[in-house]
């Protein structure tokens, strides 16, 4: 019989990590608004565009 793997544990790490660099990733959006708001919101326009396609060839997977 195959040894259970334990996800949580992975799970767990990938969380701690991603809480990480969701901080950073929210103050790197903070300066650019703040230095250049009108480049930034133009940077966002787009990383939310391609986050939507994202999300859609994802439910293309999970349906």
């Amino acid at each position: 019989m195959k040894k259970k793997k334990n996800y949580t544990k992975t799970i767990n790490r990938i969380e701690k990590i991603r809480a990480k660099n969701n901080k950073n990733w929210m103050n790197l959006l903070r300066l650019a608004f703040k230095l250049d708001p009108k480049n930034a919101s133009k940077i966002m326009r787009e990383i939310n565009y391609n986050d939507k396609e994202i999300s859609s060839l994802l439910k293309n997977l999970i349906n």
